[in-house]
């Protein structure tokens, strides 16, 4: 029998050796809430981070109040963790529909969540770590952020128009992210922007954002910029700085000098 369909076997690593696929146990308390209700509280979750998708809490099947769960006919394969299975959750007069899912028989490779339950996490209505609340996605213990003040001269246009130049600018380096330069809102011609109210964006490492448009000469190109009113407390040195999309303007950043 060819490797790749042996019992056991995860033919997806068969094909791609290179798949980066980790369980990383965590001392936290996870708890996860719908309706008012706790539906799942554990200190032995399993962090589960597989490459193109974001980090996946699994709770040990002791530690998730079953009596709250429904089994469904839903079921989905996954090449690198087997077949999954799957329940519908009720609790404090709310539903979420296969909602919860668990690889009963998973292959070899990643045997380390047999036995355990994961949460889709836009369908439950709270998360905590600790006594915390967490939004977006569990964070990636490999992933952080820097911020460094520099200054570099940065200068942002768009269509020949100057939006911001500063040599005060922070820089915001995030694992596996290009630099981010975010500019004092003093150096920023603010009287041609104008809230995107329809637009936010949040992340787990900083927090929501709002975003921003320009108006220049009655043309409004969206999206442009954002900034954040109350970033997370790693990321508080660029509260209510800006940060423009380099792909929507025109960015350039000087070398500096000594």
């Amino acid at each position: 029998m060819p490797e790749n369909t042996a019992p056991g076997r995860a033919p997806g690593f068969a094909k791609r050796p290179d798949y980066k696929l980790l369980f990383e146990p965590t001392e936290k308390r996870v708890r996860v809430q719908l309706g008012g209700q706790t539906v799942a509280d554990s200190t032995a979750t399993l962090l589960v981070l597989e490459q193109g998708h974001t980090p996946v809490y699994y709770f040990p099947r002791d530690d998730v109040r079953m009596d709250l769960l429904t089994p469904t006919d839903r079921s989905t394969h996954c090449p690198y963790k087997g077949d999954a299975r799957y329940w519908t959750v009720a609790a404090g007069g709310r539903t979420a529909e296969d909602a919860v899912w668990s690889y009963e028989a998973p292959f070899d490779e990643t045997k380390a969540i047999a036995g355990y339950m994961a949460f889709y996490w836009d369908r439950m209505d709270r998360w905590l770590e600790e006594d915390e609340e967490v939004f977006v996605h569990p964070r990636d213990p490999h992933v952080r952020i820097d911020i460094r003040g520099s200054s570099r001269p940065v200068r942002v246009e768009l269509d020949g128009t100057l939006l911001a130049e500063t040599k005060r600018a922070r820089v915001l380096f995030e694992t596996g992210q290009p630099a981010r330069w975010y500019i004092p809102p003093e150096d920023v011609h603010t009287e041609l922007l104008v809230n995107s109210d329809d637009t936010h964006t949040a992340c787990p490492y900083k927090g929501t954002a709002r975003h921003l448009s320009a108006r220049i000469k009655g043309a409004v190109t969206k999206d442009v910029a954002w900034t954040y009113a109350m970033p997370t407390p790693e990321a508080r040195r660029v509260a209510d700085y800006v940060c423009f999309y380099p792909e929507k303007v025109t960015l350039s950043v000087g070398r500096g000098k000594d």
